[in-house]
């Protein structure tokens, strides 16, 4: 079996993502980061996930992005909230984090020649709201490039890396559904970006609203605990 090693925040979409690489016969390495986010509660749901899914190996790397700050996950700018469709749509969110996915694919493709990988997993999407430029398939192509210029791995033609993201197209309804085609139970993840301190999502920011219609719009009970209110 092929390896491969999967970015798993513990969210609905990295978890989703693990799930077809463990669907596709990948025997799959996990990796969390933990960068100082707000929502760092992710991570212990991560672990839940990795074991749940059955992972080789689940690595949690610890980098302090808030030292860079910049962004509502790593600092203490307000989490935006009550955000309509139009108002996601449009414009990169403070929610951004800056250059995250090319830091955390980046450790990924450190992992992945440590273990032996040649294949990366990431639950970047597009569709719902593509405010984030670190999730378009232009970016995640230049990344397998590098991958492939940067490493030992590959330029001794040891074989050559691919960076799939099999959600980056598909609505989160879409996503929903093939996560529960393949067995996810969505109730160990948390999409949140300000869950409280009981760890319950707070249903107001933009991944909540977008969780929620998520699951009204695949027709599936949605299993999040949100606090009262939300």
């Amino acid at each position: 079996m092929s390896k491969a090693v999967v970015l798993l925040s513990g969210g609905l979409d990295s978890t989703t993502a693990l799930a077809v690489a463990r669907g596709q016969g990948f025997e799959c390495y996990a990796l969390s980061v933990d960068y100082g986010q707000r929502h760092r509660v992710e991570l212990e749901r991560a672990a839940v996930v990795a074991k749940a899914l059955g992972v080789i190996e689940h690595r949690t790397v610890k980098l302090d992005l808030r030292e860079i700050g910049g962004s509502a996950l790593t600092s203490d700018l307000a989490v935006p909230k009550d955000r309509s469709d139009g108002e996601m749509g449009h414009g990169v969110p403070v929610t951004y984090v800056p250059a995250r996915n090319t830091i955390l694919l980046g450790v990924a493709l450190g992992f992945a020649e440590v273990v032996g990988a040649f294949d990366i997993f990431i639950g970047a999407n597009v569709l719902d709201y593509s405010g984030y430029p670190d999730c378009r398939p232009e970016f995640l192509s230049a990344f397998e490039a590098l991958a492939n210029l940067a490493t030992k791995a590959g330029t001794e033609g040891a074989g050559r890396f691919r960076v799939h993201s099999p959600l980056l197209k598909l609505t989160k309804a879409e996503i929903i559904r093939e996560g529960v085609k393949l067995g996810v139970d969505y109730a160990q993840t948390l999409s949140c970006y300000d869950p409280d301190a009981a760890g319950r999502a707070c249903g107001r920011c933009d991944s909540c609203l977008l969780r929620k219609k998520g699951f009204a719009e695949a027709g599936v009970p949605d299993p999040t605990h949100y606090a009262v209110g939300g």
